[in-house]
């Protein structure tokens, strides 16, 4: 049995500890996260997380409604007289560090009852217990509501630069974005930092494409006849790779035995009857047709550097055997029977038209690894 002044003191720290959860609950129910997943009902994990976390939250708030009834109690039965005998100190006591507030009551199925017993539970609580309680669940809560507004905290300061570049272009989010918030609305803790980052690195580079097309747009817009000036120069460079490409490729099919080589439709008379069906301002026709123009050189351009390739291999294979027939000359070898037969046979098979590389590759190779042999029988 407390004393008066233990029960004074009881009081007040009691009163204080209601008082402080009940401001921090106030607190909890601005917590964007909360705020969050009561605009948008959780779905998946979140949801999963969040029907524990409402019950937590909601007992919160039963613990601090129910200390403060038995605060109310205990501090009625203390005001009724200024000094308490022992009979109000008893209950006072009772009220403060007993289980005084009824809280459940449960029948108790027949087949489960003792013949004697009672045929319902009861469960009691007290100060104590729920103040451990309350110490107990909150974290898991704060836990909960803190990882829902760090993924939307993440996502905003990730979208809020995009969002920037676009609306200074004049433009719309990608259809990325739409999907990324669908997400993070119902169900943000199905995200982890690298799912958002991952998902962010898509839209950036949307955002980048996008941007700068606008800004390709309004620059062909801006300089509408030096634009038209330089894709016109761009069809005369195409025309001239064009024609430049079918003098190598006719090279390489008379001095090279290959398989045979590419061949593409002159894209550029079309192309350049395009750009004349183009009379008046029309930047996304423009720009359509300079990206068809520039695939065009890429292909006339690769053609080209295959054909030339084989052309470039002939005379490498031709230098190579140079470099080994002074190399055998440095060395007195120069007039060597069978170094002399594999010579006629690589310069033979050089010099006819067309010419087998591989052939020509393989007796190269002979050549070399003769002169190493030779070479070595010579120390």
């Amino acid at each position: 049995m407390l004393t008066t002044e233990e029960i004074d003191r009881e009081l007040r720290s009691r009163t204080e500890e209601v008082n402080a959860a009940s401001a921090t609950l106030l607190e909890l129910d601005t917590h964007p996260g909360l705020q969050h997943v009561r605009r948008y009902p959780p779905a998946g994990e979140t949801a999963r997380r969040w029907a524990q976390v409402e019950r937590a939250l909601d007992g919160l708030w039963q613990d601090v409604g129910r200390m403060t009834s038995i605060l109310e109690s205990a501090k009625a039965l203390r005001a009724r007289r200024s000094k308490l005998d022992d009979d109000d100190r008893r209950e006072v006591t009772r009220w403060l560090r007993d289980r005084p507030l009824e809280v459940a009551r449960e029948r108790i199925p027949l087949a489960q009852r003792v013949i004697t017993g009672p045929g319902e539970t009861v469960d009691y609580v007290g100060l104590a217990d729920m103040a451990a309680h309350l110490r107990e669940a909150y974290p898991a809560v704060v836990e909960f509501l803190d990882a829902v507004d760090a993924v939307n905290s993440l996502i905003v300061e990730r979208l809020g630069p995009l969002q920037q570049r676009l609306d200074d272009a004049g433009a719309a989010f990608p259809d990325e974005v739409g999907d990324l918030l669908a997400v993070s609305a119902t169900d943000p803790l199905s995200l982890t930092a690298q799912d958002v980052e991952a998902r962010i690195r898509v839209i950036a580079a949307e955002v980048e494409r996008t941007s700068g097309e606008l800004a390709e747009l309004t620059a062909l817009r801006s300089n509408w006849s030096h634009a038209v000036a330089e894709t016109a120069g761009w069809l005369d460079a195409l025309r001239a790779g064009t024609d430049r490409l079918v003098h190598v490729r006719a090279q390489a099919e008379r001095d090279v035995v290959s398989g045979p080589l590419p061949v593409h439709a002159d894209a550029e008379p079309a192309l350049r009857a395009e750009l004349g069906a183009i009379t008046s301002p029309d930047p996304a026709a423009l720009r359509s047709l300079r990206q068809r123009i520039a695939t065009a050189q890429r292909v006339v351009a690769e053609d080209e550097e295959l054909a030339q390739g084989l052309l470039d291999r002939r005379i490498e294979l031709k230098g190579r055997l140079t470099a080994y027939q002074a190399k055998a000359a440095r060395l007195d070898l120069g007039e060597d029977r069978d170094l002399l037969a594999c010579s006629r046979i690589a310069s033979g098979l050089l010099h006819r038209q067309p010419c087998d590389l591989r052939a020509v590759t393989r007796a190269v190779a002979d050549y070399q690894e003769l002169l190493v042999e030779k070479q070595g029988s010579a120390r």
